[in-house]
């Protein structure tokens, strides 16, 4: 295989140097013939397309044309470099036929200075003004009503806290330890796809933004980058976890396992909650992309279907089931954490099946509409595993709308050891970079140690459920405080 790949770079050396012009790039314009230009270079992608990780359906709207601005979104500029065998260089595009990518500029004075910036809903308004309305509908979207989406951080709304007084609060210690790995407080980063939408950093400002807090990442499988371009920028003892969704091809699923392990990931967690990408109408209408008409005839005309959503996940198996864990867990020494627990019933399943942790989430809203959310599912959670003596044995994160450290605090004191953080950190990045994700950060940390303050309590494992009031909880009728930034910040429909 080595030889094939020396003699793939041969090749690909000599065909640089052969000028194509754009009309002929335009004849290659089906599935059996499928030519695109990226960065100036011309790619024979037509038995690459079906094996692409994110659906063929984006190469053949690019067939016979230049899909050098898409694929920025997604890719770093060097992975035809770095992976030889993905698709062959027919030659060089002709440069009177190049048209350069004109960036427009931010005006100074645009952003607010970062020191401005209060709390995490005002990071989203910085980066409405920095990111695409494509990106900006991809990361913002929920399904459907996005009721859901609107009801992850509402729901916090309507739990009640229970301040306690003279209690010696001056040192408090927010460290906790998750899978048995030290982390400053109890957040995670949650793995979130494509952050090069965002920044053209990607997942790196993530990464060096849990470096700098202390915290540990969740490596995503849709990332813009790879693990390893994101693992290389971690500082000395920085913990990783690796998100998987696992492939049709289960061969695959194990390459990137094994990926994972070799850059020192300690945990895989299984995503399950998406045999089907939920309809996330705001990213369908802002991504729509019409088909080509030599694609006509594949009955995918004029679906609006999937957005960027639907486009990344075609290789995600719909049929993964509880009875294929125990080959997951023999597959590797990493700890296996299931995401996307929605009830109590499969709480107990996944400790049954042997999981080290479960993620109580509804995917952000972006699945199915008028799902629970992962708040209030987390006390039934806790009481079921209570019921089948798991209660200790198995740790539970819960993910969707923690936008304040109080959240955070009523989620430790229901019994979550730890939440992950997504869209928070993405706006951070947006606006700001590495620097915008280590204040986002920042300011969660700082609120978490005022609310463990003015509770009484000076350490993790003394937070409980005595300092929170429930009752409210799952009265959704029950009038809670009105979340007039996160409000704000919602544009319910994307603009044509």
């Amino acid at each position: 295989r080595r030889e094939n790949h020396l003699l793939g770079r041969t090749k690909l050396s000599m065909s640089e140097s052969k000028i194509i012009p754009m009309s002929e790039v335009q004849k290659h314009n089906s599935k059996k013939d499928c030519w695109v230009v990226i960065h100036g270079k011309v790619y024979d992608m037509t038995e690459f397309a079906p094996e692409h990780p994110g659906g063929s359906h984006i190469i053949y709207t690019f067939s016979g044309k230049d899909g050098t601005r898409i694929f920025d979104t997604i890719h770093t500029p060097d992975i035809f470099d770095k992976y030889t065998d993905v698709a062959p260089c027919v030659g060089t595009l002709d440069p009177k036929d190049v048209k350069e990518t004109v960036v427009e500029e931010k005006k100074e004075g645009e952003k607010p200075p970062l020191d401005y910036l209060l709390n995490a809903f005002e990071f989203e308004q910085v980066a409405k003004s920095c990111l695409s309305a494509p990106a900006y509908a991809y990361i913002s979207s929920g399904s459907d009503d996005e009721v859901t989406l609107r009801e992850n951080h509402s729901a916090f709304g309507r739990i009640w806290l229970k301040p306690r007084v003279m209690v010696n609060v001056r040192d408090i210690n927010m460290e906790t330890t998750i899978l048995g790995y030290k982390s400053a407080f109890p957040v995670m980063i949650a793995p979130t796809a494509l952050a090069k939408l965002a920044h053209p950093d990607g997942e790196k400002c993530y990464c060096q933004g849990a470096g700098n807090q202390g915290i540990i990442q969740v490596v995503p499988t849709l990332g813009s980058l790879t693990v390893e371009e994101i693992t290389a920028v971690r500082k000395p003892g920085q913990i990783h976890f690796m998100q998987l969704y696992v492939n049709t091809d289960r061969k695959k699923t194990e390459k990137l396992i094994r990926r994972a392990e070799k850059c020192g990931c300690k945990a895989l967690f299984v995503t399950v909650d998406a045999p089907q990408m939920g309809r996330r109408e705001k990213d369908m209408r802002m991504k729509y992309v019409p088909q080509a008409t030599n694609q006509e005839d594949d009955g995918q005309v004029g679906n609006r279907g999937g957005g960027t959503a639907n486009y990344l996940s075609s290789f995600i198996d719909p049929s993964l089931a509880w009875s294929d864990i125990p080959s997951l867990k023999e597959t590797t020494n990493m700890d296996i954490v299931i995401k996307g627990i929605q009830c109590a019933e499969d709480a107990v399943l996944a400790f049954k099946h042997g999981a080290k942790g479960i993620v109580v989430s509804n995917h952000g809203g972006r699945q199915l509409d008028f799902s629970r959310s992962a708040i209030e599912t987390l006390p039934e959670v806790m009481e079921a595993l209570k019921k089948v003596g798991a209660e200790n044995k198995m740790e539970v994160f819960i993910d969707g709308g923690i936008r304040r450290g109080t959240d955070i605090f009523k989620a430790i004191a229901l019994g979550a050891k730890g939440v992950l953080v997504g869209r928070p950190v993405i706006y951070g990045a947006a606006g700001y970079g590495t620097a915008g994700v280590t204040k986002v950060l920042q300011l969660l940390k700082d609120e978490f140690r005022t609310a463990m303050m003015l509770c009484g309590t000076t350490r993790v494992d003394e937070i409980d459920s005595s300092m929170v009031s429930i009752k409210s909880l799952h009265h959704h009728y029950v009038a809670s405080p009105n979340p007039d930034m996160m409000n704000y910040g919602y544009e319910p429909f994307a603009k044509l």
